[in-house]
Parts: C-alpha cells; sequence; structure tokens
C-alpha cells in the first residue's frame, strides 16, 4: 500500500495498542507509506478507513473477517470450559454467604445480588458441554435458585419465588441429584400454602419424601417435617404429628452434614417448628413449646427469632389472651418487618384454631419451612 500520511495527523486508537509512543507511530507510518510494511492491526485499518473515507478494498488492505453468531458461540463455550473445581466451590462460597445474611438479616435487601450469581452460573451452564464440572455447577445452581426463591417470598413475589424453585428443580435434575429435588420441591410447598393451597402442598410435600426415601436421615427428617406442616395447615392434627414423630425418630444425633449445608435442624429448630404446627391446629401445647424453643434458639438466628414470635403471638391468640399475643407482636420491634420479610398474604390455619385469632392478625407463612434453614 502506498499512501501519503505524512500531512494528516492518524489518532491512535484505544486498547492495548496505545502503548505505541509518538516515535515508533511515525516510524510504523513511514514503513505502512513506503510499503515495507502492512497495516496488520484492525483497530489502525479502521482509522485509515475513517480517515481517507475508503473500503480495504479502495486501501488495499484484505477483507476483514468479521465475527458471527458461531465465533460468539465459541467463545462462550471456551468461557464456560474454563469453569474447574475451585470455580464451583467459589459460587458454593457466596451462596454460604447469602445464606448468613438471609438468616440474621432476611432476604429483602439480599436477592438481587444473589439473582446475578443465578445469571451467571445459568449462563455457564448453558455453554458448558457434559463434561467436567457441569454436574457440580448444576448442583450449585440448585441451592442459589432455591435460597433465591425462599427471598423472593420475603418480597411477597410468588410468582418470583415459584419460577425460582422451578428452576431449582430443573438443575437438580441436571446434577442427577435427588436430594436436592427432593428439598426444592419440598420447600416450594411454601408458596403452595401461601396461596391458600393447602390440599396441593400436602400432595407436594408427601412426593417429596417419596423422592428421597433412601436418603441421608436429616434430609428425610426434614422432608418429614415439612409434610407435618403442610398437614397441620390443612388442619389433619393426627397426621401432622405423625409426620413429627417421624422427624424426630430419624434425626440423627450430629443434625449437621456438610453435604446439606441448607438443612438445621438440631437444637431448638426442630421443636419450633413442631411448636408453629401445634399453633396452627390449636393444640394447647403450642405455647409450651414454642417459649421453650425461644429461650434456646441462638441469637444470631434473627430472623428465626422474628418468625418465632409471630408464632407465639398466633398460639396466644388462638387461646384467646389477646395482652400476650400483642407482646409477642411487639417483640419483633427489635428487626422490622420489611427489613427481615413478614409476608401477610399467607393463609390462616384451616384447623380447630382457625378464627379463633381473630383479635389479633397473625396468620400463618410457612413459617416452619422457611425458618428451618
Amino acid at each position: 500500500m502506498h499512501v501519503r500520511l505524512h500531512e494528516r495527523r492518524l489518532p491512535v486508537p484505544p486498547g492495548p495498542i496505545t502503548i505505541m509512543t509518538s516515535t515508533s507511530l511515525k516510524t510504523k507510518l513511514s514503513r505502512w507509506e513506503n510499503g515495507h510494511e502492512s497495516v496488520g492491526l484492525p483497530e489502525y485499518r479502521r482509522l485509515f478507513r475513517e480517515i481517507y473515507g475508503r473500503t480495504n478494498a479502495e486501501l488495499g488492505f484484505p477483507d476483514e473477517r468479521t465475527d458471527g453468531p458461531a465465533d460468539e458461540l465459541r467463545d462462550r463455550i471456551a468461557v464456560a470450559r474454563s469453569v474447574d473445581a475451585v470455580t464451583v466451590a467459589a459460587f458454593h462460597g457466596q451462596i454460604e454467604q447469602a445464606r448468613v445474611l438471609d438468616r440474621q438479616f432476611g432476604g429483602v435487601h439480599h436477592l438481587d445480588q444473589l439473582r446475578h450469581q443465578i445469571d451467571h452460573m445459568q449462563e455457564l451452564l448453558a455453554h458448558l458441554p457434559a463434561v467436567g464440572q457441569r454436574t457440580a455447577l448444576a448442583g450449585a445452581l440448585t441451592e442459589a435458585s432455591a435460597l433465591a426463591g425462599w427471598q423472593a417470598l420475603d418480597r411477597e413475589d410468588h410468582t418470583q419465588a415459584w419460577a425460582h424453585h422451578e428452576r431449582a428443580k430443573h438443575a437438580a435434575r441436571e446434577a442427577g441429584s435427588p436430594l436436592l429435588l427432593a428439598h426444592a420441591t419440598a420447600q416450594q410447598t411454601v408458596i403452595l400454602l401461601a396461596l391458600d393451597g393447602t390440599a396441593p402442598a400436602v400432595e407436594q410435600a408427601a412426593y417429596a419424601r417419596s423422592i428421597a426415601t433412601g436418603g441421608p436421615a436429616l434430609m428425610r427428617a426434614w422432608l418429614a417435617a415439612t409434610h407435618g406442616e403442610t398437614l397441620a395447615a390443612a388442619g389433619d392434627r393426627d397426621a401432622a404429628l405423625r409426620a413429627f414423630d417421624d422427624a424426630y425418630g430419624l434425626l440423627p444425633a450430629d443434625p449437621v452434614d456438610p453435604a446439606l449445608p441448607f438443612l438445621f435442624l438440631g437444637g431448638a429448630h426442630l421443636d419450633r417448628w413442631r411448636g408453629n404446627a401445634l399453633a396452627l391446629v390449636g393444640d394447647a401445647d403450642a405455647l409450651n413449646q414454642l417459649t421453650a424453643a425461644l429461650a434456646r434458639l441462638p441469637p444470631t438466628w434473627a430472623r428465626a427469632r422474628s418468625r418465632l414470635l409471630v408464632d407465639l403471638a398466633y398460639a396466644h391468640a388462638a387461646a384467646g389472651d389477646r395482652d400476650a399475643a400483642l407482646g409477642r407482636a411487639r417483640g419483633q420491634g427489635d428487626r422490622p418487618a420489611d427489613q427481615l420479610g413478614a409476608p401477610a398474604s399467607a393463609p390462616r390455619s384451616s384447623g380447630p384454631a382457625a378464627g379463633s385469632g381473630s383479635m389479633i392478625d397473625v396468620r400463618h407463612a410457612g413459617r416452619g419451612l422457611r425458618v428451618a434453614r
């Protein structure tokens, strides 16, 4: 190419090649003008086209290859294939951090951040071949999506919560994990309860138990308690108590499983869950069990404390003790409802206690499920 550039001012393009000095650029211009060197970088060719208003052919440049859809797909697959065990571990670390924040502060202010992480994992999974870390990444996506569905309920966004759980179930199948599938399926019942769908919730909880019949005892205990929750919401006291008896019978001596970091049944957790169910069916023992659980609940479980106080308020209201109910409800003052999330659109109990708490509007929001994390 022989073009005279000495009277034109050639701007230095942005990007890595801006490290070229004025002297070296003048040298390059001279070599280009005299045909000793071709203009190899696309950035400089673009500048020549803009300066002269000419095409590549008119300037003697070869035709440039433009990226098409296949090139973009190739790049995305290459990025996805870079996912390794360290990457998946980092995702799990972020999910665990989100759980800690959820327990202490609720999900109202943290859901958007979790959704960004989910979008990133979903994008990688969509372009990751069926080798390497695909199964592990799908497992992480399941956990993140189930947590996001949980947090969406703090915003009373049942549609978003349902969609997150559906993604969690799909990812669990991709991961080939019946345990993750059972967990997401059972946790989804809280949405059905919030929409007055007690019968479908009972059916889905029972189905979730059937998925994990051979799973770890901790998972089966959690699923039994989930089933008991839904049965209590449906007003079936005897079946609910039998399900909780199953949960206590299955609960291992050490109720902490690193492989199931989203399940908490040790200490006061299963007791307060059962107390919630007792309150729903109007059992007089609900107050004793919930009060005892409150005394044993670690102070860092702020969300759980808030829910438990609501359960106690409900139990006092069902017993006709208006002053005690109001006192328990006001006990949440150190954690505002809009911070921790306190859905008010969930159904009341359909059991014997239904309507007996009319002196105070304390509604059941599937709290046994929600605080059992």
